[in-house]
């Protein structure tokens, strides 16, 4: 059972009571889903923003300078630094504190990293729940930094309300981005380290790209803000292309219903994982053992093996 203090002092914003809600969010187990049922009703109002990009494009520094700028405005911030790696290597965790540092004392805003749990989408459903454990706390702002490896940056849409991706001149990733589905996920393009030979072609070959992509006056083109973060160079452009992709998704009702197919998908989800902890159980794992007996021989095909596990399941359902 969750406490009913914890989640009246979470809801107050109690920093401790969040820590260990996020603990509890992480630990994956049934209790993550009771506390998600009772704080749900109060999730909702703060806004969701995904960056994403490759390791050393400078997501956390900008992800520091922005929320620098959004507590000038009053705003509490929480933040999510989602690490790829295994919860014990400790590599990206402190690099993301260590560069947080100046932020990390202030009341206003709430710093928590996460592993991403061997999620190939590089978010797990703990990184989503945390995110509601932040909004629930009364963050207007909740910020989830992922490191872009591969196509694991492309689950941060699952999260996000804007999605920001970060590249940057000399590494050549604005012909990665084309190949990797960056395109289609961003809704701000930021181009880091600005101020590095090479930026404008990496801008011009943006630019192009993002020509040719089909669109009416309901698509969002993303536009491409430049950067030099470690001196908070374009945080302000960012900032403020992060509140016109905002009102744009108002404006063209489509705030609710991006929110809506994020709802459907995390259900789908749920009820995935649900189902398969349920199908291997320790029961699900005799009946398999007893069926590889007969496939391996060429007895049974795995399909047919499969569908006798399905039938078996909704049978006793």
């Amino acid at each position: 059972m969750i406490p009913e203090d914890l989640v009246n002092k979470l809801l107050l914003n109690d920093r401790r009571s969040v820590a260990r809600s996020i603990s509890i969010v992480e630990s994956g187990n049934l209790k993550a889903g009771e506390l998600i049922k009772k704080i749900y009703p109060r999730v909702g109002k703060g806004y969701r923003i995904g960056i994403t990009g490759p390791p050393g494009a400078g997501k956390s520094t900008i992800t520091n300078q922005l929320t620098k700028l959004l507590r000038k405005e009053n705003k509490s911030v929480g933040i999510i630094a989602v690490d790829p790696t295994s919860p014990y290597t400790g590599g990206a965790l402190l690099g993301d504190r260590v560069r947080m540092t100046d932020i990390g004392q202030d009341p206003g805003v709430f710093i928590r990293s996460m592993a991403s749990r061997g999620s190939l989408g590089g978010l797990s459903k703990m990184t989503i729940d945390a995110a509601d454990v932040l909004d629930a706390a009364g963050n207007d702002f909740i910020i989830l930094e992922t490191v872009g490896v591969g196509q694991s940056e492309l689950d941060i849409v699952k999260a996000a309300d804007t999605t920001i991706v970060v590249l940057v001149p000399e590494s050549g990733d604005s012909i990665q981005a084309m190949k990797a589905g960056l395109m289609e996920i961003a809704d701000i393009f930021v181009l880091n380290k600005a101020d590095r030979p090479g930026a404008e072609q990496a801008v011009a070959a943006l630019k192009t790209t993002l020509m040719m992509k089909e669109h009416d006056e309901k698509t969002w083109l993303p536009d491409i803000i430049k950067t030099v973060a470690s001196e908070n160079v374009g945080i302000d452009k960012l900032a403020k292309e992060i509140f016109r992709h905002h009102q744009f998704l108002i404006d063209m009702n489509l705030f609710f219903a991006k929110r809506g197919k994020q709802a459907k998908n995390r259900i789908k989800e749920i009820v995935e994982n649900k189902i398969r902890h349920e199908l291997w159980s320790e029961e699900g794992e005799n009946s398999l053992n007893y069926f590889i007996d007969k496939v391996v021989p060429g007895s049974l095909s795995p399909y047919h093996v499969a569908e006798e596990i399905l039938t078996n399941y909704k049978n006793n359902f």
